[in-house]
Parts: structure tokens; C-alpha cells; sequence
């Protein structure tokens, strides 16, 4: 499998009686859709390149067609397939603004507890993102993704040191390091 793929959609389902396939956007600039001429669909691990003959938007998504796929048959096959690109295609951000692919994963470092642990997931709340870290020491931290918090991401050291505000680890139920 290449872990150099991003997920910008997923197929929800068919369209029609030519192999029309209902996408739902992954990504925070659908607009790509009508750009991309060439996808990698990723079927419950395997993964094919696919040529894109057309897009257009529809509802709250997007319906593409691809070639070789014809029928709602063939379309119903790709039901639940994750659309991908490769990691270099990725719209530009702006500087100290990541994709969620980027920061899960990373060692998450305290200025006065040391290492936390591994970033494994991100919640989004409405509010502000929230950044649950696996940790041996505190079990499950829970860190508000705001800028007072989260002092430094090193995205080529796979590192990101925070300040964490009173409350958010019980430092008395501390484990011993394992």
C-alpha cells in the first residue's frame, strides 16, 4: 500500500445508468474534483490508478465518472472506495496550518512533563480541534488544538511540543514511565 495517498473522497454510491459514482468530499477544496484527471481508488486495500472522465457537482458532493466503469454495475463495485492522491497534489497551506495526516503520529512533548506520547487521533468539535494523545504515563490526553497550547510542530522530526493548561493531566495518577 502507498502511504504517500491522501483521502480527498469517498464513493456513497451510483448515479444514473452510465456509471456515474456519488463521491463525498474528504477534502476542504472540492473544487478539485472538476481538476482531477486521474485518481487513485483504494477498494478495502487494493489500490488502482483510474483516468477521470468527468465531474460535476451535485448536491452536497460531486459525481465523477471514470473510465472503464459504464454501468451502475460496475459503478455499485467501487461503492465505499476511498478517492486518493498522491501526498505531493495536496493543496498548499499556509504556514503552521497542517492536514490532520501530517500531525497524527507525531511524539507530543510537554515544556514540564517531558514526552507525552503519540498524537492518534484528532476530534473536530465545532469549537477547536482536539488532539487526543496516546500516553504511557497519563493514558488518553486530551489537548485543545489553540495556538496558547500548542507552542511548536516539527513535521520533519514527527515532533510537537505544547504547554498544556491546569487540568488536563492528572500528574498524582502518573504511571511510571514504560
Amino acid at each position: 500500500m502507498n502511504d504517500n495517498l491522501v483521502s480527498i473522497g469517498k464513493i456513497i454510491g451510483t448515479f444514473g445508468v452510465k456509471g456515474w459514482l456519488k463521491v463525498a468530499p474528504l477534502t476542504d477544496y472540492p473544487e478539485r474534483f472538476g481538476l482531477l484527471k486521474k485518481v487513485s481508488v483504494n477498494s478495502w486495500g487494493v489500490v488502482q490508478m483510474m483516468q477521470v472522465e468527468a465531474a460535476k457537482p451535485h448536491q452536497h458532493g460531486y459525481l465523477l465518472k471514470l473510465k472503464g466503469i459504464d454501468s451502475p454495475e460496475e459503478a455499485q463495485i467501487l461503492n465505499k472506495s476511498l478517492l486518493q492522491i498522491d501526498e505531493s497534489e495536496v493543496h498548499p497551506l499556509p504556514e503552521g496550518v497542517y492536514y490532520q495526516y501530517q500531525l497524527e503520529g507525531l511524539e507530543v512533548y510537554d515544556g514540564k512533563l517531558g514526552r507525552l506520547g503519540i498524537l492518534t487521533e484528532i476530534l473536530e468539535t465545532g469549537a477547536n480541534d482536539v488532539y487526543v494523545v496516546d500516553s504511557p504515563r497519563f493514558g488518553e490526553v486530551l489537548i485543545p488544538a489553540l495556538k496558547e497550547v500548542i507552542v511548536k510542530v516539527n513535521i520533519e522530526a514527527g515532533r510537537m511540543e505544547v504547554a498544556l493548561l491546569p487540568g488536563l493531566v492528572d500528574e498524582t495518577k502518573a504511571s511510571p514511565e514504560r
